[in-house]
């Protein structure tokens, strides 16, 4: 019973695909007859984590005394079904087959009185394992030489639920996909959020997607100076439960975009802001303005290697920026392009200001802010859980402690889920291809990964006319 281990690992053979760190649950049962010697009675632990040595002990008692015999393990998981044989009195020490690991078995010291036995094995797992034997059936069997049986366990495999003091293992060379990653996030209890494949991070790394998160974060309380006291939003009375700009303006509200491999979060959400509000006061559709405008020619920003919400309003108050058709998108790639000073296309090189850029604290203020004028540029924390949201309200796990950078993000709205208070939040990471169409929820009121106050909360007014340069 004691092979169980060695199993899992020595089918890991024929498997094409790995997961990375993570915990494997493991449940078990007597399958043993009325002429069975011995009978089952437990196993510990009841979990494996992968990549740390971890002694699995097995636990029976036994009517008759043992002195030779054969234990036999079979698995079946996925399309892998082997037999694996041996003597149940000599102790052995396997190496497992690429790279998974070792175990090493002591066996029982023959002959074995009749009683309570108890055979422990150190197991030391490699934290990749391939992802079809996550979930496995194990029988395992002893018979005497003289043909008795001597017990028989079966043994299932699972990805087991995270629990405190749990966590899947990744680094930066783990992929953002990894099957074990998205299992752990499903797996925590209560968890308001689901996670799921987002083919917008394709088969990249951590290291290869770090470049997105392009903010530079300060905390809300370093800008105080600009920011509006709450009488500026003593004439907004009530703020109700749930708010969405694209209903409250429809048809005002610009699509959501894609900063591709650079990171110009930051020009993305200012200018997505600014198109939006220059709609909203005008009443009536306006063009989309250049997040490449940004990107090029703020100078006191760092193009795709990232920017901050306050410089990137005062680019917006002191320059202003070009319609996204005069400088169309051009530093996917992660390569900017120089300031151009004219449009490709046939339009006048206008640039749209705005004016009185200023910072937003607190909920209540974000909230008047955003029915007042339209939506409001936030920046938040990354985690790496961040990246594999589908649906539900986004909070990060207990075991995440470092985040992988800042982000800069367009808010149009809150409500509540399932009794979860959330805001509605556009990322520029396209629609098709992350969250929910391009969308995400956020846990409110609680300062989720720094929504609330890291950025900070910036936004402004548009000016009342362009400016021909």
């Amino acid at each position: 019973m004691n092979k169980l281990v060695a199993a899992l690992a020595l089918g890991t053979a024929g498997a094409e695909t790995f997961v990375e760190g993570g915990v494997l649950g493991l449940t078990w049962k007597d399958c043993g007859d009325a002429s069975t010697k011995a009978k089952i009675s437990g196993l510990t632990p009841t979990s494996l984590t992968l990549g740390q040595k971890t002694t699995v002990t097995g636990s029976g008692k036994i009517t008759e005394g043992v002195s030779d015999g054969k234990i036999a393990v079979s698995l079946k998981a996925s399309i892998i079904s082997k037999t694996y044989s041996g003597d149940v009195c000599t102790g052995q020490t396997f190496t497992l087959p690429l790279g998974v690991g070792s175990i090493q078995y002591d066996g029982v010291k023959c002959p074995l009185a009749a009683g309570a036995v108890d055979v422990p094995v150190e197991v030391l797992l490699s934290s990749a394992l391939p992802s079809s034997l996550a979930r496995a059936a194990i029988t395992v069997s002893a018979t005497s030489t003289s043909g008795d049986k001597l017990f028989c366990m079966g043994i299932n495999t699972a990805p087991q639920a995270l629990g405190a003091g749990d966590h899947p293992i990744a680094d930066g060379k783990t992929k953002v996909n990894a099957h074990h990653l998205i299992d752990a996030y499903n797996g925590v209890k209560d968890t308001t959020w689901t996670a799921g494949h987002n083919e917008y991070f394709g088969d990249m790394t951590f290291d290869d997607a770090r470049v997105l998160m392009g903010t530079a974060l300060s905390h809300i309380s370093e800008h105080l100076d600009s920011a509006l006291d709450d009488a500026a939003y003593a004439s907004v009375a009530t703020v109700p439960a749930e708010f969405d700009s694209r209903t409250n303006w429809p048809g005002l509200i610009h699509p959501i975009r894609d900063q591709q491999r650079c990171g110009s979060c930051w020009a993305f959400s200012a200018s997505e802001v600014l198109s939006d509000r220059v709609a909203i006061a005008t009443g009536k559709a306006s063009a989309v303005l250049s997040a490449e405008d940004m990107v090029a020619c703020d100078k006191t920003d760092m193009g795709c290697q990232g920017g901050s919400l306050p410089n990137a309003w005062s680019y917006l108050t002191n320059t202003g920026i070009v319609t996204d058709t005069c400088m169309p998108y051009a530093a996917g790639g992660g390569t900017v392009p120089s300031c151009p000073s004219k449009c490709v296309d046939s339009e006048s090189f206008s640039r749209q200001k705005a004016t009185g850029g200023y910072a937003i604290t607190g909920v209540p203020n974000m909230q008047k802010e955003i029915m007042t004028h339209g939506p409001i540029q936030v920046a938040f924390k990354v985690y790496k859980s961040f990246m594999s949201y589908k649906s539900g309200v986004y909070q990060k796990h207990f075991w995440e402690l470092m985040p992988e950078g800042g982000h800069a993000v367009k808010m149009i709205g809150w409500g509540t889920e399932s009794g979860t208070d959330y805001w509605l939040v556009a990322n520029s990471w396209g629609t098709s291809a992350w969250g929910m169409q391009g969308l995400f929820k956020i846990r409110r009121g609680v300062d989720a990964c720094g929504m609330e106050t890291m950025g900070p909360p910036y936004a402004g007014v548009p000016a009342a006319s362009s400016v021909v340069v």
